[in-house]
């Protein structure tokens, strides 16, 4: 790719504009999109505009959201290229780039487009935000079930050259009620004068065109298919929704969950795109907010502060004993947040998962335990630091601490996101540092109340 970018460039510098458009042919769509987002942005559109029509196409969908906006504005000046390409889009593809678009701006797109593509985008636009009429597209080939073979092939020829894909071919009644889909293959494999009922077993698949898109990735998974049907509330066909839509729903779902885990509120745009007072406003609650359950740390500190000056050396152990906790917790939250958005945990498993990190937590917490009581005592047998005529007390405290404090963090970290669900929060929410703020300020507590139970009378 660097070989064909710098041949590229050499190019447009010496205006050779007919050998771009040469090396370009070569490309695949896919190639073209990724030389795009490598070249200097002042040479994106001339790249852009020297693609067929059909290479505008089918390039665009494989650009960045931020690139697509870059070409968008470039080819403001050319509203009869821009109303092509707007015309020429997928309209699943079409709508999801409105949508990311401030609500002036996709309005007046939209008016550039024909009359059908227009009904076809704003009937698509119409659907509730996040919702699966948002990612289908009405570009499909449906087949009566009376139909012969030969006339449903005969209709593949007619409108397949406009389907989004010929994997599978939709069966409806004359109301346009989804009865059936049948694979293409099935269809060339039949008789032509068999009827296409013959070839049915009337179990289907199907998404609601009102559903969240989430329903949409779990059906997919699920069910191991590249289109599914959309139907209305009535069960008429209105659409359909494929695989690689699908997917990208899948990944923005995820990169949201990944950002609100780290403690921030998810990027209504890309990283590259967001203000840096709309980052800030973004990470400030969250912080402010751990800023606030840290505090209580310093509170609880401070209520054993005459423990603490009897017994420095207690002190020296507060950072190890929170982060322990804090660590536990936060790998908790994260394996039963990633199942329970997998689908792999529902609300009712909360409490095999209860049993199961009871005794992870024992068992994590007892490892840990055991090494901090064997770091104190290497460390004082080898004179590496002096804990004092009571170090077998101080490692113990430290030890049973240990145990208690990554057992409550284990339990904290994956009941948190069980109760976020159950009161019909994002369960990504229980982000990590929230977790480990919890976890701080309850380990404070644990840690000093068992110190004075094994130091009371003898250091305390």
């Amino acid at each position: 790719m660097n070989e064909i970018k710098d041949l590229i460039g050499r190019l447009i510098e010496d205006k050779s504009w007919i050998d771009v458009k040469k090396e370009l042919v070569n490309l695949e769509p896919f190639q073209i999109a990724e030389l795009i987002g490598e070249i200097e942005k002042e040479d994106q559109l001339v790249v852009f505009r020297l693609l067929s029509r059909q290479g505008s196409k089918e390039t665009f969908q494989h650009l960045t959201h931020d690139e697509q906006e870059d070409i968008i504005e470039g080819l403001a000046t050319n509203s009869k290229k821009l109303t092509s390409l707007l015309n020429d889009l997928d309209p699943d593809d079409r709508t999801a780039f409105f949508e990311e678009l401030p609500g002036e701006v996709s309005q007046r797109l939209v008016q550039m487009l024909s009359k059908e593509e227009r009904e076809i985008a704003i009937r698509l636009l119409g659907y509730p935000e996040e919702s699966i009429g948002r990612l289908m597209t009405p570009e499909y080939v449906a087949v009566k079930p009376y139909n012969t073979i030969q006339q449903a092939l005969d209709t593949i020829r007619m409108f397949g050259h406009d389907s989004e894909t010929l994997n599978v071919i939709y069966i409806v009644d004359d109301y346009g009620r989804l009865i059936d889909d049948v694979r293409i293959k099935e269809i060339i494999l039949a008789e032509p004068d068999q009827i296409v009922s013959d070839i049915t077993d009337n179990r289907f698949v199907s998404l609601n065109a009102f559903d969240d898109q989430e329903v949409a990735v779990k059906v997919f998974r699920d069910h191991d298919r590249v289109a599914l049907p959309v139907v209305d509330t009535t069960g008429i066909l209105v659409g359909i929704v494929t695989f690689d839509d699908v997917m990208d729903v899948a990944e923005e779902e995820s990169t949201e969950d990944f950002q609100k885990f780290g403690g921030s509120e998810g990027l209504d745009l890309s990283y590259t795109k967001t203000s840096l007072f709309e980052l800030v406003k973004k990470r400030a609650g969250w912080l402010v907010l751990l800023f606030l359950g840290e505090m209580f740390t310093a509170s609880a500190m401070g209520y054993f502060e005459e423990e603490i000056a009897t017994a420095v050396v207690l002190a020296l152990f507060v950072p190890l004993i929170i982060s322990s906790g804090g660590n536990s917790g936060s790998q908790a939250a994260s394996l039963i947040i990633r199942s329970l958005a997998l689908g792999e945990l529902k609300l009712k498993n909360w409490w095999y998962v209860m049993r199961k990190e009871v005794l992870s937590g024992l068992s994590l917490g007892s490892v840990l335990g055991a090494f901090g009581f064997l770091r104190i005592m290497t460390w004082q047998l080898a004179g590496f630091h002096d804990y004092g005529q009571y170090w077998p007390w101080v490692a113990t405290t430290v030890s049973v601490s240990l145990l208690f404090i990554v057992l409550w963090g284990t339990l904290s970290g994956s009941m948190i996101p069980f109760i976020l669900k159950k009161c019909r929060l994002d369960p990504a929410a229980a982000s990590a540092p929230f977790v480990a703020t919890l976890v701080d300020v309850t380990g404070l507590v644990i840690y000093f109340s068992i110190a004075v139970l094994f130091l009371g009378g003898r250091l305390l």
